[in-house]
């Protein structure tokens, strides 16, 4: 898989709110109402996660969930992250 260039990436970042690029890798922050809901929605991503075999950096405390994504095989961002970035979006809609 090969790394996305700068301007894919940023064509890619359009179509994903609160998203953002950098230290090559996509991030974002998410903010729930609070402990339970955020494990629940990292519960369900790890789900997600595992059926892609791409497993994003996260950090968590309380009701915020930090996220990373990159393909570090390929060494940047790939249309991979893209996919799993959009899982996500679409697990955190639903709560």
């Amino acid at each position: 898989m090969t790394p996305l260039s700068q301007k894919e990436i940023e064509s890619h970042l359009e179509s994903l709110e609160g998203w953002s690029y950098n230290e090559d890798a996509i991030h974002t922050t998410l903010e729930f109402n609070d402990f339970k809901d955020a494990f629940s929605a990292m519960t369900r991503i790890a789900f997600e996660a595992e059926a892609q075999q791409h497993h994003p950096n996260w950090f968590n405390v309380y009701n915020t969930l930090e996220i990373s994504l990159s393909t570090h095989d390929a060494g940047g961002v790939t249309e991979k992250d893209f996919k799993m970035a959009k899982t996500i979006e679409s697990i955190v809609s639903e709560n």
